[in-house]
C-alpha cells in the first residue's frame, strides 16, 4: 500500500511537470508568433510578406504616360541655291511690277537703274547694311549669286514718266535740284545724280520715282535709319533740308525725264 501510493505521487508528479513543460512551450511559441506579426496598420515588409489586400490608399500608383511635345509648325524654307530667273523675277513684281515700274508709292522703280548700283543695294539688304521690313523677308530667300542677273534684267527696263499734281511745289524742287540751297549748304542735286537725273553707278536715278519713296528715304538719311551712303554724303546733306524742301526735291524728281541721246 505505500508503494502503491508512492508511485501515485510520483506518477502525479511527473504528470505536473509535463504539463508545466507544455504550458512553457506553448506561451514562447505564442510570443515569437506575435514578434513576427506587422503592427496593426503597418505595411508589410519583404521580411515579414503578408497577403493584404490593397486598397485605394495602399494600392501602387502606375505613373501618368508622359505628354508628348507638340510638333513644331513647320516653316517654309528659303531655298538652298539659285533659282531660276524668272522665278526670282515672280518674287520681286509683286512689290516693283514685273518690268521694274512699281505702282505702289511707298515701293521704288527698279527700271533703269544703274546695274553696280542695283546689285550693291541687294548686297546690302543682304549684310543688314540696309534694312527694309519688307525688304528683310525677301532677301533671305535670294541667293547672293542671282544678284547680278537681276540687277542686269531690271536696269534693261525703261523708267516710266512720272507725274505731279503740285505744280508749285515742283518748282521749288526744281530750283533746289539745279542750284542747290546755298544758306543751308545743300549742293545742287544734278551734280551727282546728273542733269536728266539719270544717276551713275554710285548715285541712283531719280528721274520717274515715286516721290512718296523719294520722301521716305531722304527723311532715312536724315534721321539716319539708312546709311548705306557712300561716305555718308547723302546722310550730311539731308540733315541741312527741311520737311518742305525734301518734300519739293521729291516732287520734281518725279517729272524729270531722261535726256534723249
Amino acid at each position: 500500500m505505500k508503494y502503491k501510493n508512492k508511485y501515485i505521487r510520483n506518477f502525479n508528479g511527473l504528470l505536473m511537470s509535463a504539463m508545466a513543460a507544455l504550458v512553457g512551450m506553448l506561451f514562447v511559441s505564442a510570443s515569437i508568433h506575435a514578434e513576427s506579426m506587422p503592427a496593426s496598420g503597418a505595411a508589410a515588409t519583404p521580411e515579414t510578406p503578408a497577403a493584404v489586400a490593397a486598397t485605394p490608399e495602399t494600392a501602387p500608383v502606375a505613373p501618368a504616360p508622359e505628354a508628348s511635345a507638340a510638333p513644331a509648325p513647320e516653316v517654309a524654307a528659303a531655298p538652298s541655291g539659285p533659282q531660276p530667273l524668272e522665278e526670282r523675277l515672280q518674287l520681286c513684281a509683286g512689290c516693283h511690277n514685273p518690268d521694274g515700274n512699281s505702282v505702289i508709292p511707298e515701293n521704288p522703280k527698279l527700271a533703269g537703274l544703274n546695274v553696280k548700283y542695283l546689285n550693291r543695294q541687294l548686297k546690302d539688304f543682304k549684310s543688314g547694311d540696309r534694312t527694309s521690313p519688307i525688304m528683310s523677308s525677301i532677301i533671305p530667300m535670294v541667293d547672293e549669286s542671282e544678284f547680278k542677273a537681276l540687277a542686269q534684267y531690271f536696269s534693261e527696263q525703261k523708267r516710266s514718266d512720272g507725274a505731279t499734281d503740285k505744280p508749285d511745289l515742283a518748282a521749288q524742287g526744281k530750283q533746289i535740284f539745279d542750284e542747290g540751297i546755298i544758306g543751308s549748304a545743300v549742293p545742287a542735286c544734278s551734280g551727282c545724280h546728273n542733269e536728266d537725273g539719270s544717276g551713275t553707278d554710285k548715285y541712283p536715278r531719280l528721274n520717274g520715282q515715286n516721290s512718296v519713296y523719294v520722301v521716305n528715304q531722304l527723311t532715312n538719311f536724315k534721321s539716319g535709319e539708312r546709311k548705306n551712303d557712300p561716305k555718308a554724303v547723302m546722310q550730311t546733306v539731308a540733315k541741312r533740308m527741311t520737311e518742305q524742301e525734301i518734300a519739293a526735291v521729291a516732287e520734281y524728281v518725279t517729272t524729270l525725264k531722261e535726256a534723249q541721246q
